[in-house]
């Protein structure tokens, strides 16, 4: 036995053969350490929450304002304001929620809608449409407006949604919720399940539930198809049980994207 496991072993013998008297007080010295520590722990969360409260209050108050001053812009102009700016304000109230600066572009929203068979049968699940730059792709490519599931959380996004495709299924809510909301709505499986929605923001096991929820409610072996400004996959690959197959980098749209599109293996 070398020198410091002898050490190491006189220690825990030494605390093991501590008188009673002895022993009593090193367990009040821990516990009191213990407690010291558990209110520093509190300390630090009040702070955390302190600063969490102070950041919402004040995007809180950066959102209403510029609510109030396009509202104020389209009163005074007689015209509505494009889906960027509408984007844009969306995205400062929920960075994390939009997950987008501007809507996808055509270039990218096209790609996605290739994935898609227009003429195959059942209805077509649109995660995260927004303003609806890749729903009119679809439509352009063929999709009937009437086959169309439209998944969006954001009100103002479905106000938007609703009027430019009233003969689409709109279903305002969490995406991420995708076997709650759409179980009992699909009369037939999906033929896909088209997503713009920031999985990347998304812990890793809210991700492979989102994505095992999608198969379970479509055709076997139709797209999952999502784009992303990652480099990597934005579902993990390694948890199998599916395969995984990307566009070329689309360089054209701003930031560059890629097209994923996943299949039930």
């Amino acid at each position: 036995m070398n020198l410091s496991r002898a050490k190491a072993c006189t220690k825990v013998f030494c605390v093991t053969l501590m008188p009673l008297p002895a022993l009593q007080k090193f367990e009040k010295k821990i516990g009191r350490q213990f407690r010291l520590l558990e209110v520093r722990k509190n300390i630090i969360e009040r702070k955390i929450e302190r600063q969490i409260r102070l950041f919402e209050e004040k995007r809180d108050g950066i959102g209403k304002k510029i609510e109030q001053q396009i509202k104020q812009f389209e009163l005074r102009k007689g015209i509505p304001l494009d889906d960027e700016v509408r984007f844009l304000r969306s995205w400062i109230e929920r960075p994390l929620t939009v997950g987008a600066v501007t809507p996808s572009g055509k270039i990218l929203a096209r790609a996605m809608a290739r994935y898609v068979d227009p003429n195959s049968t059942g209805p077509v699940v649109e995660l995260g449409p927004g303003t609806g730059p890749v729903t009119e792709a679809l439509v352009e490519a063929g999709v009937d407006p009437s086959r169309l599931v439209l998944v969006e959380f954001d009100p103002t996004f479905c106000r938007i949604l609703r009027n430019r495709y009233p003969e689409a299924t709109l279903v305002q809510g969490d995406a991420y919720s995708l076997r709650r909301l759409l179980e009992t709505l699909l009369i037939q499986p999906a033929a896909a399940v088209v997503s713009g929605l920031p999985l990347i923001t998304k812990p890793i096991k809210m991700r492979m539930r989102l994505i095992r929820d999608a198969f379970d409610l479509m055709v076997p072996g139709a797209p999952f198809v999502q784009f992303t400004y990652s480099v990597a996959s934005p579902v993990p690959r390694r948890f199998g049980g599916f395969t995984a197959e990307a566009s070329e980098r689309i360089w054209m749209n701003i930031p560059p994207a890629r097209v994923w599109v996943y299949r039930k293996a």
